[in-house]
């Protein structure tokens, strides 16, 4: 460290620029809440309001009477829960397949899925919808958890994990008689559960976020996630701003509560991958 940030005023400049950094990241996320609490003659002021006289928390009760919204949320649940579940079973395995096992292309074959990253989803989205819908799986679950049951960003991050387990350890596991899939699960999985809660902890959040996707697949309002749902607060004329921010906030909660729950997980599984 520099002998001018020691000092106290390039001190009191660091924390000033911290605390200006961190006032521009949650004015967007405070705003909302503002939003979801003012009513609607507030809301067609034409002034914007950062503290409305009257707090209207029955906007968050009016919400799901306006709209299916618990239908909303319970579709978000099954989706992104499935596709996190998903991700947890196929990612890990491909990732010891690629880091641990031996087998002829398997260098060209992890080649071919890192190059994927490299394919925007706007240009994999049409071939996919082609063939989602000549499955029929239009407008249904399967078609809006199965063309995300793995990502080559999980496969890379496991096999990264997996790694540096010391091959001997599995050889031993062999010697003893131990088959592929009990090394996999009794040796394997235990040693890389920072890093599992990391990969679940970022799927979850965003596919709970998710929302060109839903936007295309589905069809109905009663298969729609939350964030194609709030759509319907947007009218022809006129927008129902604190609904959608109401809705905002209930989106907001679940990865919240996620991320408080795996935070310890999450950051030491970023200061294992900072050592190696």
């Amino acid at each position: 460290m520099s002998a001018a940030a020691t000092t106290p005023v390039g001190t009191a400049a660091t924390y000033l620029l911290l605390l200006l950094a961190a006032a521009l990241c949650i004015f967007p996320f405070l705003y909302m809440l503002s939003l979801s609490l003012q009513s609607d003659a507030d809301i067609f002021s034409g002034l914007p309001i950062l503290v409305p006289e009257t707090l209207q928390f029955t906007n968050y009760v009016d919400i799901w009477q306006k709209a299916p919204f618990a239908r909303f949320v319970l579709n978000s649940i099954i989706v992104a829960g499935g596709i996190t579940l998903l991700h947890l079973i196929f990612d890990p395995l491909a990732g010891y397949v690629f880091a641990k096992l031996e087998f002829p292309g398997k260098r060209v074959l992890f080649v071919a899925v890192l190059s994927t990253l490299m394919i925007p989803f706007f240009i994999r989205m049409i071939p996919l919808y082609v063939l989602t819908a000549r499955m029929g799986w239009l407008d249904t679950y399967q078609g809006l958890i199965v063309p995300f049951a793995m990502s080559a960003y999980g496969i890379f991050l496991m096999r990264q994990f997996i790694r540096p387990i010391p091959s001997e350890l599995i050889d031993a596991a062999r010697i003893d008689g131990c088959s592929e899939i009990g090394i996999y699960w009794r040796i394997v999985l235990p040693q890389v559960k920072p890093a599992l809660a990391t990969l679940a902890l970022l799927t979850f959040v965003f596919q709970w976020n998710e929302f060109l996707w839903p936007l295309v697949v589905v069809s109905s309002t009663e298969m729609r996630p939350i964030t194609t749902g709030l759509t319907l607060f947007n009218q022809e004329f006129f927008t129902q701003w604190n609904m959608t921010a109401t809705g905002g906030v209930i989106l907001f909660v679940p990865s919240l509560v996620l991320f408080l729950f795996t935070q310890r997980t999450f950051v030491r599984s970023v200061m294992l991958a900072g050592m190696k």
